[in-house]
């Protein structure tokens, strides 16, 4: 149960912004509040933010090396130069390979595509598939999702005569690759505007520059794809804010009307066919369908299916994709077990800050990544997952907790690894299987002494408080302009303060460990539903009649044509409790 309750606090400044948007919105005035928290303090910063356009879009040519990109691209072209696209295996790498292999297919012939396996080339630009591109004779790649930090592999395509222009939106380091080209807007030195793109995002900016430089003033074909894009930006969780949330307003209209045929093809196996998909939807569905291949055989099939325009063959292939993800998923059930009864039989060793850190030789390598997700959400804890990948080398994946950036922790161990790469967020990794207790030792040393009890501590970030009366036709049509919702956008979190049962909640489920509630504060014209999940210690106080305050999102939710607006509860404070 989540105790910690944060109402976010709005500084003088926003104070009067939120005075100055509540003329706008008479009828709801919490959404002036919403609107600040999330940086819209201007009559055309709300404009942009409700109604995106892909006009708002930053210039390509604003990324450093952009000029140098195109320049070489078309370069191979008119030479007839044969030109690999390569990507990670995940989510976004595999849309983006198909998104930048498409788009090229409408001007150019010569190409090929390249996913590399977890196995036999592990994480990036392996010296193996230079060795391919040049036996087939590639004298361009173009990398996407990986290769900032492929300093060794590139050096040595470049005595092979293959150059490379690299596409990654992960963390650089001080020496990079000598590429002809680096897209990254991490880059130190680099004024593009918005910094958290996708590694699909930065391939469609590419792509994007590519059209203007060749006088193709029709977008057409290349927002084609914004449903690839849309899936990417959403699985890969970067901030769903700026450049990103335009792309992806557009991404799942075209999701919902007209996605590609391999999309639609996942759509219906997920069963999503028959409504609306949101960012959810991508998360929980179609992003670890696209990712199951990967984790479990190769990614190459996922491109397959992403790049088909043959329902039959479309059909075929997320057959084979959809044993892939339960076969997943029985092995993500099976060591996420394995990993919480080591962490029960040593929890006093965790101590209130400290990382988590385990090693199990057997454990599947696609599957690590999902279980230090898991771990790092359950018990509140940079979570560092490591199996063994062979050569005496064990490969891992860290994830973080809100406002902890493991890659700055990982990156002070350095000495000890082997390699290491990726965001503020999540860090994959590999290590000398003997180094792993000093590694263990010293990330626990960094964390305790740089992590705040705060991000250790489970809390609800609370946007506003409203009564129930407030929630109204008008006020559900105002929230969904705030949509697509994910990282740094999410779904507006309400407090609402004095609420009683009318009569009629009750606890539900298998162990009737679930309360639906049908409360009123006394300002709604009928009584609001709303579920609170696994909080049965509270129902015999609200059964009584008691006084409660509650935490909650707002779902639609329609049947039949037919809405009906339900409160998921977060949390739960009996009113005579102190949460502020």
């Amino acid at each position: 149960m989540i105790s910690k309750w944060n109402y976010l606090p709005l500084t003088q400044e926003d104070q009067e912004a939120v005075r100055r948007l509540e003329a706008k919105f008479p009828q709801c005035p919490s959404v002036a509040r919403l609107l600040v928290l999330r940086g819209m303090k201007t009559d055309e910063d709300v404009r942009n933010f409700f109604y995106p356009s892909l006009h708002q879009l930053p210039d390509p040519f604003l990324m450093r090396d952009m000029g140098k990109a195109v320049e070489r691209l078309n370069q191979a072209l008119g030479a007839k130069e044969k030109v690999m696209v390569y990507g990670d295996y995940d989510v976004d790498g595999t849309t983006a390979v198909a998104l930048v292999y498409r788009y090229l297919q409408n001007f150019y012939s010569n190409l090929v595509y390249y996913i590399p396996t977890r196995d036999d080339d592990g994480y990036g630009i392996s010296l193996q598939s230079i060795d391919y591109a040049e036996s087939i004779g590639v004298k361009l790649i173009i990398v996407l999702d990986c290769g900032i930090k492929a300093v060794d592999e590139i050096a040595y395509a470049k005595k092979k005569g293959i150059d490379f222009i690299v596409c990654d939106h992960h963390v650089p380091d001080d020496v990079l690759p000598d590429a002809v080209a680096i897209l990254n807007p991490k880059l130190k030195d680099d004024e593009y505007p918005f910094k958290g793109l996708s590694g699909c995002g930065v391939g469609y900016k590419f792509m994007q520059a590519f059209a203007r430089s060749n006088g193709i003033h029709s977008m057409y074909e290349l927002d084609h794809s914004l449903d690839l894009l849309a899936v990417s930006i959403a699985a890969d969780l970067v901030p769903l804010t700026g450049e990103n949330r335009v792309l992806t307003f557009f991404g799942i209209r075209r999701l919902n009307n007209n996605p590609c045929v391999g999309l639609k093809s996942i759509i219906k196996t997920c069963g999503l066919d028959k409504r609306d998909i949101n960012i959810s939807d991508i998360i929980f569905k179609i992003g670890p369908r696209i990712n199951a291949s990967g984790r479990m055989q190769s990614g190459q099939q996922s491109v397959e299916l992403l790049l088909t325009k043959d329902p039959r063959e479309a059909y075929e292939i997320g057959k084979k994709i959809e044993q892939f993800n339960q076969d997943r998923k029985e092995l993500d059930r099976q060591i996420t077990d394995e990993a919480n009864a080591i962490i029960e039989n040593h929890k006093e060793e965790i101590g209130s800050k400290k990382p988590i850190v385990l090693y199990n030789h057997d454990w599947h390598m696609g599957i690590i990544g999902i279980v230090a997700s898991r771990l790092a959400e359950l018990y509140f804890r940079p979570s560092v997952v490591l199996t063994y990948g062979g050569d005496g080398i064990a490969t891992g994946s860290s994830r973080s907790v809100r406002g902890f950036d493991i890659y700055e922790a990982i990156k002070a161990q350095r000495d000890l690894l082997e390699t290491f790469g990726g965001h503020t967020n999540a860090v994959g990794l590999s290590i000398k299987v003997e180094n792993i207790p000093e590694f263990r030792r010293r990330l626990e040393k960094y964390v305790e002494s740089h992590i705040e009890v705060e991000q250790v501590t489970p809390s609800i970030d609370i946007d506003s408080q409203i009564t129930l009366g407030e929630i109204t036709g008008e006020f559900m049509r105002q929230m969904k302009y705030f949509n697509p919702f994910g990282p740094e956008n999410n779904k507006p979190v309400f407090v609402a303060r004095n609420c009683r049962d009318v009569g009629t909640s009750k606890l539900v489920g298998k162990k009737m460990e679930h309360i639906k509630l049908d409360v009123n504060d006394g300002t709604a014209a009928r009584p609001m539903s709303g579920i609170a999940f696994n909080m049965p210690e509270h129902f015999e106080r609200i059964k009584a009649g008691e006084p409660f305050d509650m935490v909650f999102t707002i779902e639609e939710n329609k049947h039949r044509n037919v809405s009906s607006i339900q409160l998921m509860v977060k949390g739960i404070k009996m009113h005579d409790e102190s949460w502020q």
